[in-house]
């Protein structure tokens, strides 16, 4: 069995899936965490390893950048490879100034203002929730491996927002109750997609830029220096 965007057969992927955006993210990822990993899919360069994490078999599988690119990976995973847990890892900016590099973000609820829901499903829906469920795992790996977590709403964008010509016209448009502590360009295709489907999603996030903060951090330091989040994201999988 394969799809146009993935090469793997039924079997190759695990129930859980950890999801980066970065290719090159989840290849660090299954040979810094995972044990007797396989990688499973590289058609167009997005990579899928299988492997063991403490004795747990465990996916990750990168996802690409933007609702369009995890649209697809997360709606093949869901339908036809039968996977049952996605928790995306990836980097985001902060929108509130006690948000420090590379703290780590847990995505409640997400809001959009593009069209995904409409054009997928016919349904004029701009604001989406993480799997309570696997947010409660979560939050409770957070304290016993003592990573600090931080909860609370995002949104997610079509374009990436430092690029925006005017940010605070963007933060304007957003419900004025959503009150979003960080963006990023995924989370919202990624939890659409997992509701019509009954499936369970979540994502964590790690701060790489801010509007409070003149640092950014550099294409390596996203690719490797995010350690916390994908360990919390690991452990967390080894209580789904």
């Amino acid at each position: 069995m394969s799809t146009p965007h993935n090469e793997a057969n039924l079997g190759d992927i695990a129930k859980t899936v950890i999801m980066p955006g970065d290719p090159l993210r989840a290849k660090y990822i299954a040979e810094n965490f995972l044990q007797n990993y396989k990688l499973v899919n590289s058609v167009r360069g997005m990579y899928a390893y299988t492997g063991k994490y403490k004795n747990k078999e465990i996916t990750v599988m990168a996802s690409g950048m933007g609702m369009p690119s995890m649209g697809i990976y997360c709606y093949e995973l869901y339908k036809f490879y039968e996977v049952e847990n996605i928790i995306r890892i990836g980097s985001c900016g902060a929108y509130k100034p006690e948000l420090k590099l590379f703290d780590v973000i847990l995505a409640e609820n997400v809001f959009s203002e593009g069209n995904f829901a409409l054009t997928l499903n016919n349904d004029n829906c701009h604001i989406v929730s993480s799997n309570n469920d696997l947010n409660n795992i979560i939050k409770e790996t957070s304290k016993n491996t003592n990573i600090p977590l931080y909860a609370g709403n995002t949104v997610c964008t079509d374009c990436f927002d430092i690029y925006m010509t005017d940010v605070n016209k963007f933060l304007e448009r957003v419900p004025k109750d959503f009150n979003p502590v960080s963006a990023e360009m995924e989370a919202f295709a990624l939890f659409y997609v997992a509701k019509i489907l009954n499936k369970r999603a979540a994502c964590i996030m790690s701060v790489v830029d801010s509007k409070y903060i003149k640092d950014v951090a550099t294409p390596e330091e996203r690719q490797t220096g995010l350690n916390n989040m994908i360990k919390l994201a690991l452990d967390s999988s080894l209580n789904i």
